[in-house]
């Protein structure tokens, strides 16, 4: 995984108040999320709901940008 989404992830963090909030949002230990790599995809739509960071940022590798635009979802 590239450093950009390693960079969302922490983004992610921030965004919903921390790591202990997003964890207990995820039903996940602080130390799993500062763990991710990158935001896993089984969590990408409640992590987008709790940041209200869009999923094609958060794994644009998984749900592109051109197709969230069109409302088609992920590739």
């Amino acid at each position: 995984m590239s450093n950009s989404l390693r960079n969302v992830a922490k983004k992610a963090i921030k965004a919903a108040g921390g790591g202990a909030r997003l964890s207990r949002a995820l039903g996940l230990t602080r130390q799993a999320v500062y763990l991710w790599k990158h935001v896993p995809v089984d969590h990408v739509l409640v992590v987008e709901q709790v940041t209200g960071i869009p999923r094609h940022d958060l794994r644009p590798d998984i749900y592109p940008p051109h197709r969230e635009r069109h409302g088609l979802g992920p590739a």
